[in-house]
């Protein structure tokens, strides 16, 4: 009796210290975690948690999302509870500076009113007509604004990078400034567009483009320092540039300015040295430009000469021949597709179509030690055109004829990163006679352990403070307008209407630069949702065997039912059919045939599913069966061995 109530009693205070220990790991351990997913996918990136546990301002997370509407929608439950996680874990990381408020906006409620106001987008699912809302709104201590529509699903892989990004435009609210330095007409000519003369004179849609986000300002080609208030420096068709000017830019990338390069082996809209009335003077123009001196100490080459085909991406064009035209593949013209794209980089993760017009082709240099990462490719099946069959008038057909399919894919567009070296280590270049006294230049010698590691005597930056971050693209055209969008009038006002994401990829590309390292530095979140691999090769290899052996028995059905529709066509000649009774049990075997044929193609089909409704059932005895199979086992093995330890004892 005694034993018993001993041990009710222990049941009792263990069940009691089981429920304190829960209570009190929920306390001590409530900001633990342990993501053991294969990506990390609950693990924030360094960048980020450098931007958070850094802020100097409290930013306001509401989240918005109509959980009564989407309860029937596991898929979005799912997502949505992801999307918590997430920025629960923004602000675990960010040292109090950020809050979190969760909202469930009910139809016609004031959340519903706020969540409009906000500017998110409402979706219909359902025939009540129901909207529902899923989106975020960030703001800061000023109440300046930054939203997200709607989450998408879809877009999962860039969330953390868009929820970054506006905490980080929250913190630095102020409009960025690009600078424009470029050998091409790309800002128009500002007397001719207030004139509304030629089109040619006008500002490319490009730069309007970037107008719309961005203060956009002119460098000249000849400048011998990059102002200050510049973020983005874009360089465009860099030709025939001074030393004083590629020591400016030099300089610049080495203080960590951020830049996006255009150069190209054959510029289409270069039009510099065009003389209408000496047409074959155009064999001898100068079209390519190139960065050489500084790409040589960012860790890539131009290839020299060469222009990029593709006969995957090639772009249909019209061309005439004689009196009739013909529609035929440009190889030189290139439509790119998702495939072209990294998928990684935010930059170009969402991009759907790109054009470009005889571009180049970027090679990582051998043994460099910055990180070349490709952002823009060619399918593998891409050549190289010798630059000169572009100077005059290029034959698509011509080109077609020569095209040989390669087997490597060509990068057409890098970003790059990483300390740098400047490509002036003798210092600043001048113009003027070298008269310097070279017992100055002795003395300062021997002082240099006093002076940073990093500059030259002069002042001179001789590798990068921090690691440069530059996209170079090897092609111009693609930011002519003629590639990229047709240009209405509309109410006297010229329109821009995009038919590629070109200017998508230059806004992007000078967004992301625009930021922080950190911010620069994320790149694509694994995928949450895995596919089930053992099942799709299950799927290939049934399907593949059903379809070969529905292949014969399809032959044999058809083979039946010709033969039986040959032998009730047969007759005497007149309207009534007569079947002999040897022709009638034919008939008999064929039909039997057909059912049996028709019962066999039945059962390929369920061979079909068989595998993997057997492996289903085995992973629901896993998940549901298994672990309670164990416990119990354990809890019967256990209880054996204390009975046999007490007779033992007794």
């Amino acid at each position: 009796m005694n034993k018993r109530y001993i041990s009710s009693t222990g049941l009792i205070i263990a069940g009691v210290l089981l429920l304190a220990i829960n209570v009190l790991s929920n306390i001590i351990f409530k900001s633990a975690r342990i993501d053991l997913t294969e990506n990390k996918l609950y693990t924030l990136s360094s960048g980020t948690e450098n931007i958070l546990s850094n802020l100097q301002d409290t930013i306001t997370l509401r989240f918005y999302f109509s959980e009564k509407t989407a309860i029937n929608i596991p898929g979005l439950m799912n997502y949505a509870r992801r999307v918590r996680d997430l920025l629960e874990e923004f602000r675990a990381v960010s040292n109090g500076n950020v809050n979190l408020i969760v909202t469930d906006p009910e139809p016609f409620s004031t959340e519903e009113d706020q969540a409009v106001q906000y500017g998110l987008r409402g979706v219909t699912i359902d025939s009540a007509g129901s909207p529902l809302y899923f989106g975020l709104v960030g703001i800061n201590s000023t109440d300046n604004e930054k939203v997200i529509p709607f989450l998408q699903p879809d877009k999962e892989e860039s969330l953390e990078y868009e929820i970054v990004k506006i905490i980080y435009e929250l913190t630095d609210p102020e409009k960025k400034t690009v600078g424009i330095m470029s050998t091409l007409p790309i800002e128009g000519n500002a007397a001719s567009q207030a004139m509304m003369q030629s089109p040619q004179n006008q500002e490319w849609a490009i730069v309007s483009t970037l107008k719309k986000s961005f203060n956009v300002k002119s460098i000249d080609v000849n400048t011998d320092k990059i102002p200050d208030d510049i973020d983005v420096l874009m360089l465009v068709h860099p030709k025939n540039l001074s030393d004083v000017s590629l020591f400016a830019i030099d300089q610049y990338v080495l203080n960590g300015g951020r830049t996006i390069v255009f150069v190209d082996p054959n510029s289409e809209m270069d039009f510099s040295q065009h003389n209408p009335e000496n047409p074959m003077a155009a064999m001898n123009v100068q079209k390519n430009s190139d960065l050489k001196i500084l790409f040589d100490k960012w860790g890539i080459e131009l290839v020299e000469g060469k222009v990029v085909g593709d006969i995957n991406a090639a772009t249909r064009v019209t061309i005439n021949f004689g009196t009739r035209t013909q529609s035929i593949d440009y190889v030189a013209w290139l439509t790119l597709k998702q495939a072209n794209f990294n998928r990684n980089d935010f930059v170009t993760a969402n991009l759907t179509q790109v054009n470009m017009a005889t571009a180049g082709r970027i090679i990582a240099k051998e043994g460099t030690e910055l990180e070349v990462t490709p952002m823009i490719e060619t399918s593998k099946e891409a050549m190289e055109f010798p630059q000169s069959n572009f100077q005059i008038s290029p034959s698509p057909a011509a080109l077609l004829t020569q095209y040989q399919k390669g087997d490597d894919k060509l990068i057409l567009a890098v970003r790059i990163s990483g300390k740098a070296k400047t490509a002036f280590p003798e210092g600043a270049p001048t113009n003027e006679p070298e008269e310097e006294n070279k017992s100055d230049a002795d003395s300062n010698t021997s002082n240099e352990t006093d002076s940073d590691t990093d500059k030259h005597e002069d002042g001179v930056l001789t590798e990068s403070k921090e690691n440069i971050n530059v996209i170079v693209v090897a092609d111009t055209d693609m930011l002519a307008d003629r590639f990229w969008v047709d240009m209405q009038n509309f109410l006297g006002q010229r329109m821009a209407v995009p038919r590629a994401n070109n200017g998508v990829f230059v806004v992007n590309s000078v967004d992301n630069l625009s930021g922080s390292n950190d911010l620069i530095s994320l790149r694509s979140r694994g995928k949450f949702s895995r596919p089930f691999t053992k099942v799709a090769a299950i799927q290939r290899d049934a399907e593949q065997k059903f379809r070969e052996k529905e292949k014969v028995l399809q032959a044999k059905l058809k083979e039946a039912e010709d033969k039986l529709g040959e032998l009730q066509r047969k007759n005497d000649g007149s309207n009534t059919l007569i079947l002999s009774p040897a022709q009638q049990k034919e008939i008999t075997l064929f039909r039997e045939e057909q059912v049996k044929t028709r019962k066999e193609l039945r059962s390929v089909q369920h061979e079909l599913k068989k595998d993997i409704d057997s492996l289903g059932s085995f992973l629901k005895f896993v998940n549901i069966g298994l672990i309670p199979i164990l416990i119990i086992l354990f809890a019967a093995g256990f209880g054996i061995y204390k009975q046999r330890s007490n007779k033992t004892l007794a």
